[in-house]
């Protein structure tokens, strides 16, 4: 899954004050795990996609004491993200269905995930779709194809 650098919380795009409060207690000089936990369940209850997307990394990686790791919950929320088109989200399901695990692999499902989130913008998506399209992996294999997705992945730095 991603290990990004915003404490696995998307960056703030909308009003949403919850989750934006949550976001600045994590990112303060003195984080407050359960105070953030709480303003994301309510955000999350809002309605909020990134705060969903949020709690599922969470539940992937633990937040100990407050958040056990727990791979059931963390992919239930994390679907439901993605299900909101929240690009992490699209990333760490395709990531699920080709390794397996928690999902049972599924190379057409990973590819599909890779493309929603490279179209939404998520960088390493980009790579991704060219390496399926290299490799064969859920989608015929089509070297050019690779080659027009690794020449983005490439202007997006992330080729690799």
């Amino acid at each position: 899954m991603k290990d990004n650098d915003r404490g696995d919380m998307p960056a703030r795009t909308s009003p949403n004050a919850a989750y934006d409060e949550a976001f600045d207690v994590m990112h303060g000089s003195e984080p407050d795990v359960a105070k953030a936990l709480g303003l994301l369940e309510r955000a999350h209850e809002a309605g909020d996609a990134r705060a969903t997307y949020a709690l599922g990394t969470w539940y992937l990686h633990g937040k100990e004491p407050h958040v056990p790791v727990d791979a059931g919950i963390a992919l239930e929320y994390i679907a439901k993200a993605a299900s909101a088109r929240v690009p992490d989200a699209l990333y760490d399901l395709a990531v699920s269905y080709e390794k397996g695990g928690v999902v049972a692999l599924n190379a057409v499902l990973a590819f599909q995930y890779y493309l929603r989130a490279a179209l939404r913008g998520d960088n390493q998506s980009v790579n991704e779709v060219g390496r399926c399209y290299r490799n064969g992996i859920g989608v015929a294999t089509d070297s050019e194809l690779a080659d027009i997705w690794y020449e983005r992945a490439d202007e997006l730095g992330v080729l690799q």
